[in-house]
């Protein structure tokens, strides 16, 4: 991890190191402990989203491979009814003339006219040739029309085994988001209106801590393709969220910043792990917008850096594409999508929807 990286970690406060309010009641949990507990699930849930992108990805590479696959084995089987074609004309012929037929040499030798004969000879020849050919040719479309079907085989197999782990994962997904809905199902509406009001505090204490660790530099402007992906990002304010959706009427948070620079001209992986493991990785101090900043140990978690501490974000099931503190959850680190280009000589940032920064980073 980069050292600014490990200076915004140290400059995020947990849960628990904000002062909190005490129990709402006898018996009842405190708002910092039901806020923990749905921070948690949130994580899994996108952790599942993530195993689910991930494998929906892959499945759309092996359909391509399997319909590739298939196509050329159509190709090689209708190459090996050609050839056996070919062969058993050459059969047929092979039977038909040889019934009291001379020998090339034979004939040479008894003919008038020697180089007739010899003529005669090099047409045998060539023949001979374009048997040997074909029988090549048979061998040869029977060997690649098997290869192909034992290759197109195993690409079904593998595809297969991706759909019944993307269920896996749809079904985890789900089940995180049955958790979420029954925990806030259960609090009452003072406790729903702690919870935001506890979530907004600590994250204004997280990013006044990080601003103050200097772990954020000075803005930098953004390359043409960057000041692209962030103004199609800062368009997307409101849609909502929804796992597994890349676009145009919902995102995650993945599908955001992915669409957001496929629609720059430069395609990224679709998953924040990919998009983590995969680009660039640069320190938090020199960001320019456009910029993915990463979030949780794992990776679960991306969002688009807009400049002046802020991002653009799709965060979590519930709540929309928002505008929020770059401390809204705890950094990872950031990576560039377009490490090599030309930052702009001026940049104007974009104009923000109405209420952009005020929607909930929760869904609560």
């Amino acid at each position: 991890m980069c050292t600014a990286a490990v200076a915004a970690q140290a400059a995020l406060a947990p849960v628990g190191a904000v002062a909190v309010p005490g129990p709402t009641g006898p018996g009842q949990r405190s708002v910092a402990d039901l806020l923990t507990d749905l921070q948690k699930l949130y994580r899994q849930t996108e952790e599942a989203t993530e195993t689910y992108d991930t494998a929906a990805e892959q499945m759309a590479r092996q359909r391509s491979e399997v319909a590739r696959l298939d196509a050329g084995l159509a190709r090689a089987r209708l190459a090996l009814h050609d050839s056996r074609g070919d062969a058993g004309r050459l059969a047929r012929e092979q039977y038909q003339g040889s019934s009291g037929a001379l020998s090339p040499y034979v004939r040479l030798l008894l003919a008038r006219d020697p180089q007739r004969a010899l003529d005669e000879g090099h047409v045998i020849g060539r023949l001979a040739r374009e048997r040997a050919s074909t029988v090549g040719r048979l061998a040869g479309s029977e060997k690649r029309a098997a290869d192909l079907a034992r290759e197109a085989r195993k690409a079904l197999d593998t595809q297969l085994a991706l759909a019944q782990r993307q269920q896996r994962a749809r079904d985890d997904v789900r089940s995180r988001l049955h958790e979420v809905e029954r925990l806030l199902a259960s609090l009452t509406p003072e406790q729903l209106s702690a919870l935001a009001a506890f979530e907004r505090d600590g994250t204004a204490e997280a990013q006044r801590k990080l601003l103050a660790s200097g772990a954020l530099g000075d803005d930098r402007p953004p390359t043409e393709k960057g000041e692209e992906a962030v103004g199609y990002a800062v368009r997307q304010v409101g849609k909502p969220y929804q796992w597994g959706a890349a676009g145009p009427k919902a995102y995650d948070c993945s599908g955001l910043t992915s669409q957001a620079w496929q629609h720059a001209g430069t395609p990224i992986p679709r998953t924040s792990q990919q998009q983590w493991a995969r680009l660039k990785r640069i320190p938090l101090n020199e960001l320019r917008p456009g910029d993915l900043v990463v979030y949780f140990p794992k990776a679960t978690h991306v969002a688009l850096y807009l400049g002046d501490g802020m991002v653009v974000q799709a965060p979590r099931p519930g709540a929309q594409v928002k505008v929020s503190p770059v401390a809204v959850a705890p950094v990872l680190g950031a990576v560039r999508p377009d490490p090599g280009g030309k930052p702009l000589a001026r940049y104007t940032p974009p104009k923000l929807p109405a209420g952009a920064p005020h929607g909930p980073d929760a869904a609560l």
